[in-house]
């Protein structure tokens, strides 16, 4: 959300819309649990507001914000929005249907009062080298048109170095996950940083993307999951922004400097979840603005998988090979890479199971340290791979040692073969090669659409 954005700001809309690997169900209403913990990722904490009928939060979890601002920050959340923010089971409460209601209400004086709850939390990011999902599943404020002008619903996140100072942003960061004004069928998502106003994060409008209209039905009719990746295993890394699991913005690292975007992720963050009323933003309410419709939250849930590397070294593809640890002859996996580059792991229906390595296209690489070919030559490659590519998209597989940027020893071509998981063993030659090597597949292809998927390859003398 816009914590401390000068009045006014607006978002820049990115227009840019793609399918996503599904994790969670689209548009329909309440489900009775969270869901399971996604294939090939850790739970790392959860509330899915399973309390009675008008009950409290719970507090070991949450922290209500109260009043304007925070102790000695900027007035009206630096936004400059009215509400008044309580704890009272009026404005903040579960509702027994396995949701949390944030409700902002209008008295007979015309004072409004909302609710901001923010996670106990304060360490919420990637494992080194690995990736961080945060995700909750929402239905905005059931209202539109006059009725919701002046009406903020926001999920997002501030730096842990925020608690406490109040004055540092934007250097700490600020994530948003989802925010919507006016009743807008229309979700934002925006990274905060640097310095305000202007900077390398064109504050006070960050580094933002839009998409028109949540998949299937509208924000604010239906139960619509909203989802942040925050990738640490990619050079450079990545933030990316989900609708029901369609991807529809990224902000890359590389974007800024190292200094700002160090300043922006290098520590934990806290979840935040409000409706604001009024603000530089959207505009003050009105007297047709709808009073006590709330924002229904199913669950909060935070995610990570991989790891292993120091993120503030991304993966760099000169590095030098570990010692040599796995068998050129034996089938090596492609999920067990030791770094990547703009790759995904996604589950597959190859015989054996388990994952693979999708959403392959010119530039991509992936990295295995220490592969040992011994003493004599292997001449031979190949790989399982699938590609539902559509006509004239077409790439080359290839095999580099050591540097990601060397000739490629081997390489062979792959256009569609009949679907994403429709698969296929296909063999390429490789100069002769001995010894112990950094692997490299990297992917080449003159248009820059996806064009393959990769399950496992191997090496034959």
């Amino acid at each position: 959300m816009r914590s401390l954005k000068a009045l006014g700001a607006a978002v820049v809309a990115v227009g840019v819309v793609a399918l996503a690997i599904p994790l969670s169900s689209i548009g329909q209403a309440s489900q009775a649990s969270e869901p399971g913990t996604p294939a090939g990722w850790t739970k790392v904490w959860s509330d899915d507001f399973t309390g009675s009928a008008g009950s409290r939060i719970n507090t070991d979890d949450w922290i209500y914000d109260i009043g304007h601002s925070y102790p000695g920050g900027a007035p009206n959340w630096g936004t400059g929005e009215i509400a008044y923010h309580t704890d009272s089971t009026q404005n903040v409460y579960q509702d027994g249907n396995g949701n949390l209601a944030i409700k902002p209400i209008r008295d007979g004086s015309g004072n409004w009062t909302s609710g901001r709850i923010e996670t106990t939390r304060s360490d919420f990011q990637p494992p080194s080298g690995g990736v961080l999902r945060v995700e909750s599943r929402i239905q905005m404020p059931n209202v539109t048109g006059a009725a919701a002008q002046g009406i903020w619903p926001a999920f997002w996140m501030l730096g842990e170095p925020f608690r406490g100072n109040y004055w540092n942003w934007p250097g700490i960061g600020e994530i948003d996950i989802m925010e919507n004004v006016n009743g807008a069928n229309q979700v934002w998502a925006t990274l905060h940083c640097g310095t305000s106003p202007g900077g390398p994060c064109n504050e006070t409008t960050g580094i933002g993307g839009t998409i028109q209209g949540c998949p299937g039905s509208s924000c604010q009719s239906s139960f619509h999951t909203y989802a942040m990746e925050w990738d640490r295993s990619t050079s450079p890394q990545q933030l990316r922004f989900y609708v029901d699991d369609v991807l529809y913005h990224t902000v890359r690292s590389d974007q800024v400097d190292a200094t700002t975007w160090n300043n922006a992720t290098d520590h934990g963050f806290f979840i935040i979840l409000n409706v604001a009323i009024g603000g530089g933003w959207p505009g003050s309410p009105t007297a047709s603005t709808a009073s006590g419709v709330p924002m229904l939250v199913d669950y909060v849930a935070v995610y990570s998988k991989g790891g292993g590397s120091d993120p503030t070294d991304p993966p760099d593809p000169t590095d030098p090979p570990e010692p040599g640890n796995r068998d050129a002859y034996s089938t090596i996996q492609a999920e067990s890479y030791d770094a990547q580059s703009g790759t995904q792991t996604e589950t597959t229906s190859d015989a054996g199971g388990g994952q693979d390595v999708g959403f392959l296209s010119n530039g991509d690489w992936l990295r295995y340290d220490g592969v040992n070919f011994g003493s004599s030559a292997a001449h031979t490659f190949s790989a399982r791979v699938a590609s539902g590519a559509p006509s004239g998209v077409s790439g080359l597989v290839e095999v580099r040692l050591d540097d990601v940027n060397s000739t490629p020893v081997g390489s062979f071509s792959v256009a569609n073969t009949g679907g994403w998981q429709s698969w296929r063993t296909v063999p390429g030659a490789i100069s002769d090669v001995t010894g112990t090597h950094t692997v490299y597949l990297r992917f080449t292809s003159g248009q820059p659409a996806d064009f393959v998927n990769i399950n496992w390859f191997t090496f034959s003398r």
